[in-house]
């Protein structure tokens, strides 16, 4: 009987030492399941190089790119470049350190970029431009509206609005951004013919509202004599109205590029003329699902335009 009691102690010590040793916690297990895995394996990581978050646009374009990936459990991580290429190149080696599967890119330079699209192309990671394309490197897809039709129509509008006879200023973007160079093209394709519109000053203000004034300020004490102003995106053309203003300058017609609140808020209380409204939050959305497609192995367009519209 005692040979038997010492038996069945020494069978609960062994148990009790067994379970002591575990390193799980209880109800745990050691090892992982393969659904868990599979699911964690299957969340696509994006990566977005945006330009600036320093312009409403671009907010809106990145908010739209969120709420789809949110939309889809996609992990996003965002970077401000904040107007500064060698920023976005060091934020792109960042991003591909950090083993993202998908890039989307809006160049902040577009032949700069060149190298970092490079790097990703290296690295196995297919690109996507937004908004504003990229001089080199492959990229698997470019959304964005038609710059060159944007500025043909703010062209052809001013021209309309004038009666084919004015002087004009055009507000240029950041050099070397192709929405700066595709919006010029465009207006400069429309009024080319008209004899009787004369551009009378040219000049960067780096799609940036605050210089956008300090421009049009300096422009005025050369020259108050203007009928019109381009500018290639709403943040220039509302700084402009302010130097106008202080100018004590009126009658003048502003026309911008992008639609912004701000900017809809100046058509309807009569300070813009008109804006030329791209869609950002649908560029962001497009950008997300066309890098689902590009994961998955699909083929996409080259190009995929946004439609555009004239808001005066």
């Amino acid at each position: 009987m005692k040979q038997w009691v010492k038996g069945f102690l020494f069978a609960i010590v062994g148990v009790l030492f067994l379970v002591g040793c575990s390193t799980d916690a209880p109800g745990s297990s050691n090892t992982t399941s393969s659904e868990n895995q599979g699911t964690e394996d299957a969340t696509l990581k994006v990566g977005f190089s945006i330009s600036t978050l320093n312009n409403p646009f671009f907010v809106t374009l990145n908010e739209g790119a969120e709420a789809e990936a949110a939309k889809h459990g996609i992990e996003i991580t965002t970077v401000d470049a904040q107007n500064d290429p060698s920023k976005q190149a060091n934020d792109i080696e960042d991003l591909i350190q950090q083993g993202v599967q998908v890039l989307l890119i809006n160049p902040a330079d577009s032949e700069a970029i060149t190298s970092s699209i490079k790097a990703a192309n290296d690295a196995g990671i297919p690109v996507i431009t937004v908004d504003r394309n990229a001089e080199g490197g492959e990229v698997v897809a470019h959304i964005a509206s038609d710059n060159i039709a944007g500025g043909e129509m703010a062209g052809a509008f001013i021209i309309e609005q004038l009666g084919g006879a004015g002087k004009v200023v055009e507000l240029e973007g950041i050099p070397g951004s192709s929405a700066a160079r595709e919006r010029g093209e465009g207006f400069n394709n429309s009024i080319t013919n008209e004899t009787g519109i004369e551009v009378v000053a040219r000049q960067s203000a780096d799609f940036d509202r605050a210089q956008g004034l300090t421009v049009m300020e300096n422009i005025l004490q050369s020259n108050r004599e203007i009928d019109a102003i381009f500018a290639h995106n709403d943040e220039m053309a509302l700084g402009a109205i302010v130097a106008l203003e202080s100018a004590g300058i009126e009658d003048v017609l502003v026309v911008g590029f992008d639609a912004t609140d701000d900017a809809v808020k100046a058509v309807e209380d009569g300070k813009m003329a008109a804006t030329v409204a791209q869609k950002p939050e649908a560029i962001g959305v497009q950008a997300i699902q066309i890098a689902i497609e590009v994961n998955e192995g699909n083929t996409v367009e080259e190009f995929i335009p946004v439609e555009l519209e004239l808001v005066q």
